[in-house]
């Protein structure tokens, strides 16, 4: 996975999502974009404000499971200091059973 971080005035946080066209097939791409948007709306309450976030799965990250995605994302953004992890429910849990939204 990778992800650029850029700060920026006035505080407002967007997320931006890319998976070459290298990396699979359309439907292969798609899951990856799918599996990306979920993890970053689970931990959207705890991304400070004024973030501009681009991810980007890789070939591996496209072959991973959406808990290790979510789990490996929740740990890049705490240690770059992209969370307020003083914010009550931190941190948050990945369970399957929670409905996704599309």
């Amino acid at each position: 996975m990778r992800l650029l971080f850029l700060r920026e005035q006035p505080p407002e946080t967007k997320i931006g999502f890319a998976v070459g066209r290298r990396q699979g097939n359309a439907v292969v791409r798609s899951r990856g974009r799918r599996i990306l948007r979920e993890a970053f709306r689970r931990l959207l309450p705890w991304i400070r404000p004024g973030v501009l976030i681009v991810a980007s799965l890789r070939h591996d990250g496209l072959r991973a499971s959406a808990r290790d995605v979510f789990d490996d994302l929740k740990e890049i953004l705490k240690r770059a200091d992209c969370v307020d992890t003083l914010i009550p429910g931190y941190p948050p849990l990945f369970d399957p059973e929670e409905k996704m939204v599309s």
